[in-house]
C-alpha cells in the first residue's frame, strides 16, 4: 500500500528559554534579570469510535464552569515570530489577541522586548521609530526614547531641570513592557502586562524532541492569514482535505480514503487522538494555538527493507486580530533529508524553495476559507446565535474524518467562550475575507 506522505515544512534548533523584561520588583524575587440560510436537512454526527463518545460529542449545553475546568486566554505564551526572520536592527509591529505591541531586541541587553505600541507621550506608533544611539526605542514623532523595561530615558523637550526634567522618572513616561522569551527558535509573548508571576511559572509550548534529533531534518515558515484563528484551526484540524485542496503539491484526489480517528482525551487543556492505518497520524490541540500531527509510515524499501518513517508538522495558529491569523509551521522528517534545506553540506535546497511550496499550500486554502467565514458570519447575523452553538446544523460532517473539526469546535465553545478574549471591543461586522478581492490577499 503506497502511503501519502504529506510534505513537511520547518527548520529549527532547540535552544535554551530565556524570560526578558521581567521588572526589577519580580527580578529580584525570581533572580531573573532582563528588563446565508442552509437548506433543511438531517443532523447526523460523526459515528463514534468508542461507546459513549457520541453522546459526549452532540453535548452543546455543557459550559466550562459546568465542568469544572477553567481556561484564561490571556495566561499562555504565544509564539509572535521565528527568531530568524526577525530583523534586530528595527522595531517590527505586531497584533496579539487585537492589542497593537512592537517587537525590537535591546541592543545592550541582547534580549527581545514587547511594548505595547504606542508611545505614553501622544500615542503614536512606537514601531514607526527606530533604536536610537543609546540603545533604546525612540519615536519617530517626538523623539521620546525607552528602554528594555518600557522605562523612558528622554524627553528632548524638557527643560535641563524643575519639573519638566523630572518627568522623564514619572510612571505615565513609561511605556507598557510584556513578558517574553525564545524558545526552540520562536519568540514568545504573554499578553497580559499584569501576567508576569504566571508567566514565570508556566513553560511555553514545546516542539518534540525529535527537533533536536540529528536523524531528522527540519524547516519553518510563517505566514500572515487574512481570516480567522477559528477557520485557521478548524482548517489543520482536518488533515482529509489535504488531497483535494493540495492535490499535485502534497496530495492526489485519487489516493483520498476514509480516516477513522478516535478520540483518546480532551478537556480545558484541548484533546488528542490518533486514526487507524498506515499512515497512521495521532493529532494533537494544545490549547489555545498549538496543532500537533505525528505521522507514521512503515514502508519497505529495496536494498534498505523495512522502514519506520516519522513527519512531525507543528503549527502555531495566532490570534492577531478578528479575521487575521499568523500561522508558524514547524517540520520534521527522518527520511529524505536531502530534499529539505538544512546546515549539512549534502543539503543543497535553498530554505525559499521549501517556503514556495509551502505557499502553495496556504493559497490552495485561501479561497475555500475564506468563502467558508463569509457563510458563517452570514449565518450568525442571521440567527443572531454564535456559529459553534449551530455548527452541526449549517454544516454537514457524517464521517470520522472530521471528528476533530467537530473536537475544536466544541472545545472553543465549551472552554473558550467561541472565540478569543480580544483587547478593546473589536467589530467583526467587516472581516477581511469579506472585503478583500482575491489578488487583494
Amino acid at each position: 500500500m503506497r502511503a501519502t506522505i504529506p510534505t513537511p515544512w520547518l527548520l529549527i534548533t532547540p535552544r535554551p528559554l530565556r524570560l526578558h523584561a521581567l521588572p526589577a520588583a519580580a527580578a529580584s524575587r525570581h533572580g531573573v534579570r532582563g528588563v446565508g440560510r442552509p437548506r433543511t436537512r438531517q443532523r447526523v454526527a460523526a459515528p463514534p469510535s468508542a461507546p459513549g463518545e457520541a453522546a459526549e460529542q452532540a453535548e452543546t449545553s455543557t459550559s466550562a464552569s459546568d465542568s469544572g475546568e477553567k481556561f484564561s486566554w490571556r495566561d499562555h505564551w504565544y509564539p509572535v515570530s521565528l527568531v530568524e526572520d526577525l530583523d534586530p536592527s528595527r522595531p517590527t509591529p505586531f497584533q496579539l489577541l487585537n492589542r497593537d505591541l512592537v517587537i525590537w531586541k535591546d541592543p545592550k541587553s541582547g534580549e527581545w522586548v514587547a511594548l505595547d505600541d504606542r508611545c505614553p507621550h501622544r500615542l503614536a506608533p512606537l514601531s514607526e521609530g527606530r533604536i536610537d544611539e543609546t540603545g533604546c526605542l525612540q519615536c519617530s514623532y517626538h523623539g521620546w526614547s525607552f528602554d528594555g523595561s518600557g522605562a523612558c530615558t528622554k524627553i528632548p523637550q524638557a527643560m535641563p531641570e524643575g519639573l519638566e526634567a523630572r518627568a522623564v522618572l514619572s510612571p505615565k513616561a513609561c511605556a507598557t513592557n510584556f513578558p517574553t522569551l525564545v524558545s526552540q527558535g520562536l519568540l514568545f509573548v504573554w499578553p497580559d502586562e499584569n501576567g508576569w508571576e504566571k508567566a514565570i511559572a508556566t513553560k511555553p509550548p514545546m516542539l518534540p524532541k525529535e527537533f533536536d534529533d540529528p536523524a531528522f531534518s527540519t524547516v519553518t515558515i510563517q505566514r500572515d492569514l487574512y481570516y480567522g484563528y477559528d477557520t485557521l484551526m478548524e482548517n489543520v484540524s482536518d488533515p482529509s482535505h489535504i488531497e483535494f485542496a493540495h492535490h499535485k503539491v502534497t496530495g492526489r484526489r485519487d489516493r483520498a480514503r476514509p480516516l477513522t480517528f478516535k478520540m483518546e482525551s480532551s478537556g480545558a487543556w484541548g484533546y488528542s487522538g490518533p486514526n487507524s492505518g498506515n499512515p497512521r497520524i495521532t493529532a494533537t490541540f494544545e490549547a489555545p494555538c498549538y496543532a500537533l500531527n505525528k505521522i507514521e509510515i512503515d514502508t519497505k524499501l529495496p536494498i534498505f527493507g523495512d522502514q519506520k518513517w516519522v513527519i512531525w508538522i507543528c503549527s502555531f495558529n495566532i490570534p492577531m486580530a478578528p479575521g487575521k491569523t499568523r500561522s508558524i509551521v514547524c517540520s520534521a522528517r527522518n527520511f529524505f533529508q536531502f530534499t529539505m534545506p538544512g546546515k549539512a553540506w549534502w543539503q543543497l535546497v535553498p530554505r525559499w524553495y521549501e517556503h514556495w511550496t509551502s505557499n502553495l499550500v496556504y493559497d490552495g486554502d485561501m479561497i475555500v476559507l475564506q468563502g467558508q467565514e463569509k457563510i458563517f458570519l452570514a449565518a450568525s447575523k442571521e440567527s443572531s446565535a454564535d456559529v459553534n452553538q449551530q455548527y452541526t446544523k449549517i454544516t454537514f460532517t457524517p464521517t470520522q474524518a472530521d471528528r476533530f473539526v467537530l473536537a475544536f469546535r466544541t472545545w472553543l465553545r465549551k472552554f473558550g467562550n467561541s472565540q478569543p478574549e480580544w483587547f478593546g471591543n473589536p467589530s467583526q461586522e467587516a472581516l477581511p475575507s469579506t472585503v478583500l478581492s482575491k489578488h487583494a490577499r
